[in-house]
């Protein structure tokens, strides 16, 4: 067998019977091309490589790993890199690493994102339903526009074209910022791009009286994502705020949902109507959270859940799940709920007034607007024979 160093021709019976050393590495150099070996490692792994000098400095580039690369096959390989060494040229200059897709996102939400956006969780999410899944695992200098507009293709056909114009600002975002890292690399999308125009995102969908009599029996049927709509229809809440809710967070009839997850980095608190309560108390205390997902862990933002509740209530105008905090916005105008009032349980900021205020105040007034929310619902959903519920407009 062949000594640490030596030269000799590789073949298969050759290498097949060469021992690993003890620690580090060791290479057999090929007899008939220069540079040319076999590194064996102490964990028994075989690599060919090619040793060559560029520009005055050693460099070792990895042809393949064996028995993955023939000995055959690398040899060929190894005299084309040769070739192009003895012409003057670097291979290594060529096939330096370069990073993928994935990569360069996951690098955007730590080192970026994490710092300085307020809601990473939104781009993370993206990122890993929307993005990664169909152009995560390309070289980042390979993205080009084609392979961006074939994504917003799927996005908008399976999620709508909203969805498809926020995941492409998500990754705008993601690859403006890499390319202030990066020398050679030019974002490859343009305008024109986006699935949607700024007047379609503003939605003005509510549910009505028939499609919450719908929908209603149907949240009750599918798990704890059902049971967070039935909640989020109850509060007014955001579907991140009832699917990421916390028994800490929960003090006897008052729910409030802490300034670190809260859209104005600021504590809301929600009074609970009964209605809220019973769901949320028939639930058991088996970890922090308490519309948990599988093993415990927060309940996805896929469309797996939207899509088993569309199965069990076919027939329904397309809706999304935050049309659910925009319905219950309509049904405490209907139920006799002053507009600022309304607006508070929303959490919205109320024009004219200063400073901050106590963060106890005005629990009396937003626990009875959803209680008078509570019951409309109740009505609808439960109608007393002959009862029809007048509609009105929301103020």
């Amino acid at each position: 067998m062949p000594r640490h160093g030596t030269s000799v021709k590789l073949t298969d019976k050759i290498i097949r019977g060469l021992d690993s050393p003890v620690a580090g590495n060791r290479l057999f150099y090929d007899s008939e091309i220069r540079g040319f070996a076999l590194r064996v490692t102490a964990r028994g792994a075989r690599s060919f490589v090619l040793n060559y000098y560029a520009a005055g400095v050693e460099r070792r580039l990895t042809i393949g790993s064996y028995p993955a690369w023939s000995v055959t096959a690398a040899r060929n390989r190894a005299k084309e890199l040769r070739r192009e060494v003895d012409n003057g040229n670097d291979p290594m200059a060529k096939v330096e690493p370069t990073k993928t897709v994935a990569e360069v996102l996951d690098d955007f939400i730590l080192r970026y994102a994490s710092k300085n956006l307020r809601r990473p969780d939104h781009y993370a999410d993206a990122f890993d339903r929307l993005i990664k899944p169909a152009i995560g695992r390309k070289a980042i200098l390979d993205l080009k526009r084609r392979h961006i507009a074939e994504m917003l293709d799927a996005i908008e056909d399976n999620n709508g074209a909203v969805m498809a114009t926020r995941a492409l600002s998500y990754l705008r975002s993601a690859l403006n910022w890499y390319a202030t890292r990066d020398d050679e690399f030019t974002v490859p999308i343009v305008r024109g791009m986006a699935r949607s125009r700024s007047s379609d995102r503003a939605r003005d969908r509510t549910l009505d009286d028939d499609e919450i009599q719908t929908l209603w029996p149907v949240f009750g049927q599918i798990g704890n994502f059902g049971l967070a709509c039935k909640v989020m229809l109850l509060t007014a809440c955001r579907r991140s705020d009832a699917t990421g809710m916390m028994w800490s967070e929960i003090d006897g009839e008052i729910w409030v949902i802490v300034a670190a997850r809260y859209k104005t980095a600021r504590d809301h608190v929600i009074p609970l109507s009964g209605a809220a309560r019973a769901i949320i108390d028939a639930q058991p205390q088996t970890g922090r959270l308490v519309f948990p997902g599988k093993a415990g862990v927060p309940l996805s933002r896929g469309g797996n859940h939207k899509s088993s509740i569309d199965r069990a209530a076919p027939g329904l105008a397309p809706w999304t799940v935050r049309d659910l905090r925009r319905t219950s916005r309509s049904l405490m105008s209907r139920a006799g709920v002053q507009p600022d009032t309304a607006e508070r349980v929303l959490g919205h900021a109320i024009p004219g007034i200063r400073g901050v205020y106590d963060r106890h105040e005005f629990i009396a007034e937003k626990r009875d607007a959803l209680e008078r929310s509570a019951a409309l619902i109740d009505r609808i959903v439960n109608p007393p024979p002959g009862v029809v519920i007048p509609l009105r407009e929301a103020r």
